[in-house]
């Protein structure tokens, strides 16, 4: 198989050619790991390959390559270092429930892919690893912080990457990248067993993929509550990859242009939206300018997420320091993590009794919104991804509250679907020609909405062929064999 045969295909695509019998799973392997080493030098997206990942032979991926994200999921006997030095070297001794489910399904894990230290960030440039380049223009990060899957994926090394996102670390490198990326609602996917909730709540499971089928068909292999589990929801009513192919109805979409923090959304990411909203409304669907009412300020917001982020995070770090029998302090963690630690330890019970307090007044009016709405459209980002180097440059002299802002200013749509638990999605539409860089749309639902999600996914991508454009870093190219 030539690899400009295997990058043409999606996920669902592979599966097929293997199911007939057209490709074997050994070709399929052997042009992904090809795929691997001609790119991944250039971006830094995989830290670790396993070429020795046994092949399957079940499930409806039978033999497709994947990669998981170093952080969030565990596979038996393999390194999960999440980006940090105080975590090097660590071994997990079991498969965790996502990661089973994903070998039922079939999936061939090949490696893993760099995320910023312990995810505290929404770029992916750890100390530890060295930074992610974007395949679109390697001088750009390829956000975070599940860079290093959106990287591999974009630049054609596997069609599909496991990704988590507690506050937009899915959709954030989706849209730097030109991917779509679905965040799934509360509950959705398993986070067990080792932990029942990942920042109380905040945190789930996804993956990046270039075609909307794929992610739908992903979903669909490993969703669903695992004995145990914190969160349960109602299974969806029918397959997701059914809705991809489905008309989503004439909609009522409220569109927010500029973000709640009181900054403007840059000219390039607006153009991309108002391009957006024109189709929208040539396909029938009612859009309007909205600004929801959160019940709080941007401040409060923030503060309510670096309750529980720097508690979550210190909590974490005590546990990987004393499990590793290393020091907290500057030859650990990065300045941002530190102060995240320090900030942890001086919360108080009451601190986060509060934080849940005000999660429960924006999830209250966020569902009221839902209620006259059926999905709220924004920009993925309010600008373009940031310059490689500039995303960290003070974050020395930042104490944890500080850097909280600074990553929710770089980010400001995208939490609001984390605190909520509700499901959301980026939509690679729009694309500055000057930069060379993709621009993602964003579409939030009502919780348990990922169905709605999928069937206008899969209109727009049928309008907007994303697709068909390719990174200047692509592994397809047959002139890098």
């Amino acid at each position: 198989m030539k690899i400009s045969e295997y990058t043409a295909c999606d996920a669902v695509g592979l599966a097929e050619l293997i199911a007939k019998g057209e490709v074997s799973c050994d070709e399929v392997k052997s042009a992904a790991l090809s795929a691997i080493g001609n790119v991944n030098p250039q971006l830094n997206a995989v830290v670790e390959c396993w070429p020795d990942a046994p092949d399957s032979a079940q499930g409806e991926f039978r033999g497709v390559p994947m990669l998981v994200k170093d952080l969030g999921i565990t596979v038996k006997g393999r390194k999960n270092e999440l980006g940090s030095r105080l975590a090097a070297g660590n071994l997990s001794s079991h498969d965790s429930n996502l990661m089973i489910r994903l070998n039922q399904a079939g999936l061939v894990t090949l490696g893993r892919t760099a995320t910023p230290e312990l995810a505290a960030s929404t770029t992916t440039e750890p100390r530890f690893g060295g930074v992610t380049r974007n395949p679109w223009n390697t001088a750009f990060s390829a956000g975070g912080s599940s860079g290093g899957s959106a990287a591999a994926v974009a630049s054609g090394m596997v069609p599909a990457a496991h990704a988590t996102d507690g506050g937009g670390s899915i959709r954030v490198p989706a849209s730097a990248t030109g991917l779509f990326g679905l965040k799934p609602s509360r509950g959705r996917i398993s986070m067990g067993p080792d932990v029942d909730e990942v920042w109380s709540g905040l945190a789930v499971h996804g993956f990046v993929t270039r075609s909307v089928r794929d992610n739908a068909a992903l979903l669909d292999a490993v969703q669903g509550n695992v004995a145990g589990d914190p969160f349960h929801i109602s299974a969806p009513r029918q397959r997701y990859s059914s809705c991809v192919t489905e008309r989503p109805g004439q909609l009522k979409i409220g569109v927010l242009t500029h973000p709640l923090n009181g900054k403007r959304t840059s000219p390039a990411v607006v153009a991309s939206l108002e391009e957006t909203v024109r189709h929208l409304l040539s396909q029938g669907h009612h859009v309007e300018e909205v600004v929801p009412d959160t019940g709080m300020s941007w401040d409060a917001f923030v503060e309510m997420n670096s309750c529980f982020w720097a508690a979550n995070t210190a909590a974490w770090i005590d546990a990987l320091a004393a499990g590793s029998d290393r020091q907290v302090n500057e030859e650990t963690l990065e300045p941002s993590n530190l102060a995240l630690w320090q900030l942890g330890h001086q919360l108080t019970a009451m601190d986060i009794m509060g934080a849940m307090h005000r999660r429960n007044i924006i999830t209250q009016k966020m569902a009221a919104f839902y209620g006259k709405y059926d999905l709220l459209m924004t920009p993925t980002l309010a600008d373009l991804p940031s310059r490689l180097g500039s995303y960290n440059q003070r974050q020395a002299c930042m104490d944890g509250r500080e850097w909280m802002h600074h990553v929710f200013d770089s980010s400001p749509f995208t939490a609001l679907a984390n605190v909520c638990g509700t499901p959301a999605m980026s939509v690679p539409t729009g694309f500055c020609l000057t930069q060379n860089l993709p621009i993602g749309i964003q579409f939030f639902a009502g919780f348990g909405g990922e169905s709605l999600l999928f069937r206008l996914a899969g209109e727009l991508e049928q309008a907007f062929a994303w697709q068909k454009r390719k990174p200047s870093v692509w592994a397809g190219e047959e002139m890098t064999l």
